[in-house]
């Protein structure tokens, strides 16, 4: 039994809003899950910036001191440090990237010996401040690409493009079911969930290095002064030389 033509017009109208709501509820919760992404890789670029800012020339800086590669793998060790960060054996050849690593720095003591230890004790308490502050950023990271992974499950659980679009094609007159929003044909069902999969963003030990806390100045002091002393007696005079005085240079630069 056909409808009349004014009973098929607003069944076509009521299809057109529930197609309507429907695709905005899709789009709507898929443009969530891309902005917590966005947000995510944001704050991944955030970060970074405390290991290659801060991080990599506290290393920087202990390489140098330490200079000697047996006590720098030696100091590796002790720290527990898996890799050299930053270290290239370039920087201890060059003069211009050296004094441009110990800019504006101040040292502490009586002597030129006394300076060079507690600096040293104060570039490691330095790392171990901002390893540790860059380690709880990591760990954020971590739950919060977890959190992104458990929408993109749920999101898929909860709209599945293939039934969402059979479901379209039975509502509404032929011409009222060409589209979920937009304008999608129905044929486009198939092959609609790889084209507009949303796959999670890479786990941030991907995308950064992870370095645990280090010890504690207290809990290795004497294997440390140890190696200190040691790259102390070793120490080139060019950089011994950076001692003499209390502070280095701070110049000015153009921002």
């Amino acid at each position: 039994m056909m409808r009349p033509p004014q009973q098929q017009g607003l069944d076509d109208v009521m299809a057109a809003e529930l197609k309507q709501e429907i695709a905005g509820r899709y789009f709507g919760f898929r443009k969530l899950i891309e902005e917590d992404s966005q947000d995510y890789a944001q704050k991944v670029r955030e970060h970074s910036f405390i290991l290659e800012k801060r991080i990599s020339f506290d290393l920087m800086r202990i390489y140098l001191l330490l200079r000697d590669e047996s006590l720098i793998q030696e100091f590796m060790e002790l720290v527990g440090l898996n890799e050299r960060l930053f270290f290239d054996p370039y920087l201890l050849e060059s003069p211009s990237l050296q004094a441009r690593v110990f800019e504006c720095q101040r040292f502490k003591g009586w002597t030129r010996k006394g300076r060079f230890v507690r600096y040293f004790f104060t570039c490691y308490e330095n790392l171990g401040f901002h390893v540790k502050v860059y380690d709880g950023k990591v760990r954020e990271l971590e739950r919060m690409q977890g959190a992104i992974t458990e929408e993109i499950k749920y999101f898929y659980q909860q709209n599945n493009i293939s039934a969402i679009m059979a479901f379209l094609r039975t509502l509404g007159g032929q011409q009222a079911t060409g589209a979920m929003q937009g304008g999608m044909e129905i044929g486009l069902a198939e092959g609609l969930d790889s084209k507009l999969q949303i796959k999670p963003p890479a786990p941030v030990e991907q995308l950064l290095p992870m370095i645990k806390p280090l010890p504690s100045v207290n809990a290795i002091k004497r294997p440390l002064k140890k190696l200190i002393l040691t790259a102390y007696r070793r120490q080139v005079p060019q950089l011994l030389a950076l001692f003499n005085e209390n502070s280095t240079p701070c110049p000015e630069r153009n921002l």
